[in-house]
């Protein structure tokens, strides 16, 4: 009961003077509906899109074959049955990237048809049984079969509905296979006429670099991501911190739109603005925060609910507080709550 009032008062707090510029917040749906589906799935994306969805989240990785396709991480042991095909039991291997040894199976070391074998699986059973029900019913989808659904969906729904893609790892894919995710996206926006400023789509990416050469090459919205105590992987002397300052958000206003921020970043423990978001906003750029989702084990205290780590907490309310608190967009695995909860 105490948690409750003190949460109706934080948002109750929040709301007052900030209603007007809080207003039209996006919902982008963090690798489709993941919270229901196998993430990067093309049945998670039409879920979110079902839902109501703004925009929809596929992180790129690279085939050996240099087709983008959808991954959370270019290791695939997490979210696909790799690790049971006997077939490819040699593709196992070590890589450091970003500074992390990592060992598994690689996209960049499978050509698309080796890839369309596999079928996905839920990465986090023990918190979402309920997805591990649809473990091999689904394959990898290219960006192009992403793309193609958002306007298949535009047609059924009469809705506008847009992409969010980040490239994952693209420094290390250069210098480890030669592969240049940067050129390879750009050559998919192109030939899907998605790389003008009136288009519905956001590049995000950890790494400042890519950045800057997306600035340089199409006209689409970028964004920088951001997550604490971290730092881009081509800019070893930089800390995300440092660049979330004014004097950092003035420099990342130089070759991004927006900024997209882990939530730790942007508000304290209370829901109120840590200053990023003010910071950002008067530097010109948008604020979008991530990723709200609906278990205890992912929600701030204040936002628990019931026993367990996978126990569905008040989700609905920390949306409703990031609202107040001036963000332009979250990302969630868990579309269908934020909307109805901003419809609210």
């Amino acid at each position: 009961m105490l948690v409750t009032i003190r949460l109706l008062f934080v948002v109750g707090v929040l709301f007052t003077g900030v209603a007007a510029q809080a207003e039209g917040m996006l919902v982008i749906a963090h690798r489709g509906a993941s919270g229901e589906r196998p993430e990067h799935t093309l049945a998670a994306y039409e879920r979110a899109i079902d839902q109501g969805a703004d925009y929809i989240e596929p992180d790129l990785v690279v085939t050996k074959d240099l087709v983008l396709v959808a991954r959370h991480e270019n290791e695939l042991s997490d979210t696909t049955d790799v690790a049971g095909r006997e077939e490819f039991a040699d593709r196992r291997r070590s890589k450091a990237i970003d500074g992390r040894l990592t060992n598994g199976w690689f996209a960049e070391d499978f050509t698309l048809a080796e890839l369309r074998t596999l079928r996905a699986t839920e990465r986090l059973p023990g918190l979402r049984p309920a997805n591990a029900r649809f473990d091999g019913l689904y394959a990898i989808p290219t960006f192009a079969e992403i793309v193609r659904l958002v306007r298949a969906k535009q047609a059924e729904t009469g809705r506008t509905i847009g992409l969010y893609p980040e490239l994952k790892h693209p420094t290390f894919l250069l210098q480890d296979a030669g592969i240049d995710s940067v050129d390879l996206l750009v050559t998919a926006l192109r030939e899907a006429d998605l790389d003008d400023a009136e288009d519905t789509i956001f590049v995000q990416s950890f790494e400042v670099a890519p950045l800057k050469r997306l600035d340089r090459l199409v006209d689409v919205r970028l964004v920088l991501l951001a997550k604490p105590g971290d730092g881009p992987a081509d800019e070893p002397g930089l800390r995300y911190e440092d660049m979330l300052t004014p004097s950092g958000l003035a420099e990342v206003a130089g070759y991004a739109d927006a900024i997209g921020a882990d939530l730790r970043l942007l508000l304290a423990a209370d829901g109120s603005s840590t200053g990023v978001i003010e910071a950002a906003k008067a530097a010109g750029l948008q604020v979008h925060g991530w990723t709200l989702r609906k278990e205890n084990a992912y929600l701030p205290p204040a936002f628990r609910k019931g026993d367990g780590e996978a126990a569905p907490g008040n989700l609905a309310a920390l949306v409703l507080v990031a609202q107040a608190a001036g963000l332009d967009g979250v990302f969630t695995d868990d579309p269908a709550i934020a909307v109805s909860a901003l419809a609210q």
